[in-house]
This record gives structure tokens, C-alpha cells and sequence, in this order.
């Protein structure tokens, strides 16, 4: 369904470059197809004080407090003088950036988990629902194609999709709104034709056989969006296995032997034909849902091209995007000697696990939970402090309350994974990292918008939200758009919230 209220035409998506960086505008997911999450642009250290509320725009779904994970989790795009999102029901809106006008809604009522949202491309906006990819007319909303690509009930696609000359790069997963690791859940990455959504090639995260157990294992798939290098080649980061930690019948996962490719890996495609060109598996066998979910990153330190991966596990990683080599690795947030458990049970030494019951650091929800963001010498990444108590194979409780944690937003050096500061958060901080001149951006749950200043780690701003959110930082010339996307109790509103730099930069 299209509710049309006016339009405006957009601006193409600026050229197929990875490394670009985006000039004044927060035009791509993760503000480039590098995904760096940085943008150039007027608001600064000085001037930030001066952010107001330029308009809100309430998101068109109910929101109780127990709807898990809230009703709008996803980082906005603007082309042109637009606004373009999605929420948790995969409804899509064009919202006029100046005044917050919503000027069509294109509704499909699918609960998704998410982190979702929208790519726009020459024209397109390109989603997904829980179960199919599709493209929209940027101009009204119309729908142009839409592809299922899920292969039963228990599968889903939670990721924004990614797109690259002409090709779409959209990921199922094990699980959506109604199921969620349940046996036979794989991961497929898709490559569709822009154009016409037909496919050009599908690429199996984890094998469909599901190392022997279809029956109760499930893992895989793509959580954000990839990156490409100058020849279009694409990298991707791979989500955990399950079960995890095990089951009764077969403790530490036992039931999915061996390393669990590609599992937990970087993967370089050939963006041809989908062939592996090399893979980094930086933790085989693992036990505690620790993903290598966010999108990998690639720049460049002292003129030689990297690429950063992160993800729950808690640790930051510098490979080399040639060769898939590990150049360094640094833990960040709690951990609390549990690191080399996937070691102990991939080899069988169970005497080296921990006796039940145990809690680990990063639990679950724990870890580098949200995209990175990276500029010329720094990567800043929030990290959520949030432990699991295990007391059985099953998992833990604690796995959907968000409700609790606290966090520190972390800077690295870019050159050698040094950490140079590490900001305290009272709360657990979902909204990733966004970055201009010398202020970094997040959200936390407690519905506080932060801004931090990048040479000392201290607070420069901080707004109060309408509501509590888990939702990321979009920053697009004189804005900073985010949202409160779940409501916890009277008085709280799922908003889409636009602040703007007085024009005077006071």
C-alpha cells in the first residue's frame, strides 16, 4: 500500500568508488560504501551546543513495551532533500528533510527483527521485509520488483541491503519476528540485478546440510551491508551458529562439529560469480552467539588499503582486504576469561569448560553490538558491557532484555589497534558510532542521544530522546537524525527526531 503526499525527485547515488567519502551527506547506509560511518560537514565541537529539535515524525506502527526489539532500530538515508527510512514493519517513508513532512508511506505490515533499512540508488529504494527484497520508485513509492528469497518459515533477512553497480546484495538469515535459530535456518547472500531483481548469483554462508543436524542446527547469514573494493569485489561479515551453547543431547555444540565455516568469517567474493577469493574465520566453533555481525570497514592507514571487521565477541580487527591476513586484533569492553572456550570444545577438551552455572563477558547482547564508525586515524566503537548467565545449554534469559548494561564508547588507534581513550555510557549503547570533524555519535537505551568530543573521549552534548531507543545516528550536513524507537512506558513516543544547527553555528 502507497499513502503518496507529495514528492520531490532525488539526486542519483553518487558514483561506485569504496573509498569516497561521503562530502556533506549521510547518503548510504553506513554513509559510504566503505562504510565508515563519516561524514564532513558544519557541526563540530564548537557549534554543537547549538543542535535543537527541528521537527519529529511519529513512526506509523504501535509500540508496547514488550514488542522486541521496539518498532524502529534502523540508520536513516538522505538524498537530495530527502529522508528515506524504514521501520520494524518494513514500512518505507519519504519524509521531507527540512520540515519532517512525510510525503508517501509504502506500508507491508512484516514485523522484522531488523537492523533493517533502506539503499537509495539511482532512483530506487531498495528493502526488504522479512521474507522478500524489493525496490521502490524514489519518487512515489511504487513498487518496481520484489523477490522472495526466504526458503521456509524458520528463515528471515533482518539486513539492509547493500548495493553496487547495478547489483543488490541482500542476505536471509535463521530466523525472523516469529522463530529465531530454529533447525534448518542458513544464511544465502543474493546478488540481485538492480534493475529487474533476477538473480545473478546466491553464495551459502553455512553449508545447507548444516554440518550434519538440519534438524536442530542453523547459523549464518549477513546482518549489514558489505563493502566493496575498487574492482567491486565484495566483502562480507558472517553471522554465529546455533545452537549455542549446546543441548542436553549434545553439549557445546556438539551437534555441529568442526569449525562451522564460514561462520563467525570475513569472506571476500568475486563479485562475478560469488566465488570465495579468501575467508578469515576469527572464531571457529563458536559457543556464546558472539556474531561478526557489523559491516566490514575499508580505508586506508599511511596510504595502504585495510579493512576492519567487529562484532559481539569484543574485539576490533585489522586484516589485509588483499589476502584476508590478520594485521592486528584488540579486545575492547569486559571479558572475563571465556575468550578460547570455542577452542576448548572445537578440540574436545571439555575439561577446560566451565562448570554450569557461569556467566560470560560479552554475553549475548554484549560486545561491539552496532557498527563501527572510522575516520582518517581513529575507529571509534560503542561497546555494550552486558553479561549471560548460563545455567543450562539452553540460552540464557538475559537474551532479550535490552533493558539492562551499561557500555563505553571506545577509541583505536587506526594504525595499530592501540585503544587512545574509552568514554563511560550508562546504558547499553545500540545506535553504532557516527563521526564529523571531531565529534563521535551514539545512541544508548535510556533514549540518550550522546556527542562525544575525538581527542579527549569527554561528553560535548547530550540530548534526551522522546523515548528509549535503539536505534543509530545519521548526520547529514546541518542534521542529526535519529530515533526513539522503543517505547518502555506512559508518555514515551516512537518518533523519527530531526536536530538542527542553529543557523548561526552558535
Amino acid at each position: 500500500m502507497v499513502v503518496l503526499t507529495g514528492y520531490s525527485v532525488p539526486a542519483p547515488n553518487a558514483g561506485s568508488e569504496s573509498h569516497r567519502p561521503a562530502a556533506r551527506g549521510w547518503s548510504a547506509p553506513n554513509a559510504d560504501k566503505a562504510n565508515t560511518r563519516h561524514v564532513r560537514g558544519p557541526i563540530n565541537s564548537r557549534n554543537v551546543g547549538s543542535l535543537t529539535v527541528a521537527w519529529s515524525t511519529p513512526v506509523q506502527v504501535p509500540a508496547p513495551p514488550e514488542r522486541w526489539p521496539g518498532v524502529y532500530a534502523t540508520t536513516p538515508v538522505v538524498v537530495g532533500d530527502t529522508m528515506y527510512t524504514q521501520d520494524l514493519d518494513s514500512n518505507v517513508y519519504s519524509i521531507e528533510l527540512r520540515t519532517g513532512k512525510v510525503r508517501w508511506t509504502t506500508k507491508f505490515n512484516s514485523p522484522i527483527n531488523g537492523p533493517n533499512g533502506v539503499n537509495v540508488v539511482d532512483g530506487r529504494v531498495h528493502a526488504a521485509t522479512t521474507s522478500h527484497a524489493f525496490a521502490l520508485d524514489a519518487r512515489t513509492g511504487r513498487q518496481l520488483w520484489s523477490r522472495k528469497l526466504i526458503r521456509s518459515d524458520v528463515e528471515g533477512i533482518n539486513m539492509t541491503p547493500g548495493v553496487d553497480r547495478g547489483t543488490v546484495y541482500v542476505s536471509t538469515g535463521p530466523g525472523n519476528a516469529d522463530a529465531f535459530f530454529g533447525g534448518g535456518g542458513a544464511g544465502v547472500l543474493w546478488a540481485l540485478d538492480a534493475r529487474t531483481g533476477a538473480t545473478k548469483w546466491k553464495f551459502n554462508t553455512v553449508p545447507l546440510d548444516l554440518w550434519g543436524h538440519p534438524e536442530m542446527n542453523s547459523g549464518g547469514g549477513v546482518w549489514f551491508p558489505p563493502t566493496y573494493d575498487s574492482q567491486g569485489n565484495v566483502f562480507i561479515a558472517v553471522g554465529n551458529p546455533a545452537p549455542f551453547v549446546g543441548t542436553d543431547e549434545y553439549p557445546w555444540a556438539s551437534s555441529r562439529p568442526g569449525p562451522n565455516l564460514y561462520t563467525n568469517s570475513v569472506v571476500k567474493l568475486d563479485r562475478r560469480t560469488g566465488e570465495v577469493m579468501w575467508h578469515n574465520q576469527v572464531l571457529p566453533h563458536d559457543l556464546y552467539d558472539w556474531d561478526l555481525q557489523n559491516s566490514p570497514v575499508l580505508t586506508k592507514v599511511r596510504g595502504r588499503e585495510v579493512l576492519i571487521a567487529s562484532g559481539k565477541m569484543g574485539y576490533i580487527f585489522q586484516m589485509d582486504p588483499r589476502t584476508g591476513k590478520t594485521l592486528w586484533k584488540t579486545p575492547v569492553g569486559r571479558h572475563n576469561g571465556h575468550d578460547d572456550d570455542n577452542l576448548y570444545a572445537l578440540n574436545g577438551e571439555t575439561d577446560k569448560l566451565p562448570q554450569m552455572p557461569f556467566e560470560v563477558f560479552p554475553g549475548v547482547l554484549g560486545g561491539v553490538i552496532s557498527p563501527i564508525a572510522v575516520d582518517r586515524d581513529t575507529i571509534y566503537a560503542s561497546v555494550n558491557n552486558y553479561g549471560a548467565t548460563w545455567v543450562t545449554q539452553a540460552p540464557p534469559a538475559e537474551m532479550a532484555a535490552f533493558t539492562e548494561g551499561t557500555g563505553e564508547l571506545v577509541a583505536l588507534d587506526l594504525a595499530t589497534g592501540r585503544i587512545k581513550w574509552s568514554h563511560p555510557l550508562p546504558a547499553s549503547p545500540y545506535g553504532a558510532a557516527s563521526v564529523t570533524n571531531d565529534l563521535v555519535f551514539t545512541t544508548t537505551f535510556d533514549g540518550t542521544l550522546h556527542a562525544v568530543n575525538t581527542r579527549t573521549g569527554r561528553t560535548a552534548w547530550q540530548a534526551k530522546l522522546p523515548a528509549h531507543t535503539n536505534s543509530a545516528v545519521a548526520i547529514h550536513d546541518r542534521y542529526v537524525l535519529t530515533g526513539s524507537g522503543w517505547p518502555q512506558g506512559p508518555g514515551e513516543r516512537a518518533e523519527i527526531v530531526a536536530y538542527e544547527l542553529d543557523r548561526k553555528g552558535r
